[in-house]
């Protein structure tokens, strides 16, 4: 069974950064794509980005220039950084794979943006 252990989210002020970890069970290279996508209160869970085994990034319209997606593939670990956060930024955020067979997710970490 496939585990993303997610970590990194907290409670930041307005303009402020983090960054973001998911931590796979088993190697990044075996998912044809990871990603991050996030759920605010009363809102539909919605993409983030996406990075592919070959590295290929994309990014909601929203949100490119703010964040990014990496990955350390001797970690098994994708991260997403995270600038110049706003309050509409607040939500849950999920790491995301997808194989052959099927999709996976972790179990969501907090991320609480200040005014």
């Amino acid at each position: 069974q496939v585990q993303l252990v997610e970590s990194g989210g907290g409670l930041v002020q307005a303009g402020g950064s983090l960054r973001l970890s998911c931590a796979a069970s088993k190697s990044i290279f075996s998912f044809n794509i990871m990603g991050w996508y996030r759920q605010a209160p009363g809102k539909q869970r919605e993409l983030v980005a996406t990075i592919t085994t070959g590295g290929i990034t994309n990014y909601a319209d929203s949100l490119q220039g703010r964040f990014y997606i990496t990955r350390d593939t001797a970690k098994d670990t994708v991260y997403l950084l995270m600038n110049s956060l706003k309050p509409d930024d607040t939500a849950v955020y999920y790491c995301n794979s997808r194989d052959t067979y099927s999709n996976y997710w972790g179990q969501g970490t907090q991320v609480t943006v200040s005014s």
